[in-house]
């Protein structure tokens, strides 16, 4: 697969914007050619149809994002994130390659990293990037950019000051609340409230709320939702998943009830 095809293929909303001039400026002159090379490709990837962009529900809501929009986005957040403490760990990089490796394939990965490493030498403006994610990509997807952001930040070991400073900073950028950042947070520590914290309740809060809360964040936190990003990205999102399960038994066993 060319480089062109990569990027053309499976890329739609992140052409524009800020995010479309980070791309553009990663690939310098090559990026002149991806209009030409690649424009059947910017619709159905298998049948080169142009697709319309929005959900055909009848009225207009967000562009569907697709696998490569929420790859772009992870791509620069990721560097975001990695350059917050002034220090690229090395094996926050690895972190990212092997990453990518696991969801893509080593072709696509190698691609992706080569990429990354062009993104990485820009000044990137972390509000303009994230607004222009906030209001293309769905609420599932953004929560697993999240995911992923803490999972290169713990990458290394420790979480720094700076780290979880800028990736806060980024969740609220992203229209993320508190409470979900929070969840998020607390599947990357380990501390006697965590469960909790994961399924977003109180210490304080009954059993049945705790089994209401349960069945709500299985909900927010089921696969399916991040489904049209393909089953490179399934992965990801079952480890939250799992996160949840093991938090609502970890309390039941606790507290005793079934």
């Amino acid at each position: 697969m060319s480089f062109a095809k990569w990027i053309g293929g499976a890329i739609g909303w992140s052409f524009g914007g800020p995010i479309g001039a980070i791309i553009g400026l990663a690939l310098g002159s090559f990026v002149d050619n991806i209009a030409d090379k690649s424009a059947p490709l910017l619709g159905d990837r298998q049948t080169g149809r142009q697709s319309d962009p929005y959900r055909s529900t009848g009225t207009r809501q967000q562009p569907r994002t697709q696998s490569g929009d929420f790859e772009v986005s992870l791509l620069i957040l990721a560097s975001v994130v990695i350059k917050a403490d002034g220090v690229q760990d090395q094996r926050e990089l690895d972190f990212v390659r092997q990453q990518f490796a696991n969801m893509y394939g080593k072709d696509r990965a190698n691609k992706a990293f080569e990429l990354f490493k062009r993104i990485n030498k820009q000044e990137i403006s972390t509000r303009q990037v994230c607004l222009q994610i906030k209001q293309m990509m769905d609420h599932a997807s953004r929560l697993q950019l999240l995911h992923f952001l803490f999972g290169i930040a713990k990458a290394d070991g420790l979480v720094t000051e700076d780290e979880l400073q800028q990736i806060f900073t980024i969740s609220g950028y992203l229209g993320i609340s508190n409470r979900d950042y929070q969840s998020i947070k607390a599947m990357f520590y380990n501390s006697s409230d965590n469960a909790y914290k994961i399924l977003e309740i109180d210490k304080s809060v009954s059993d049945a709320e705790v089994k209401k809360a349960y069945r709500a964040m299985a909900k927010k936190y089921h696969p399916d939702r991040v489904g049209h990003l393909g089953e490179e990205h399934r992965e990801g999102a079952e480890a939250k998943f799992r996160q949840v399960q093991e938090s609502y038994e970890h309390i039941q066993k606790e507290r005793g009830f079934k």
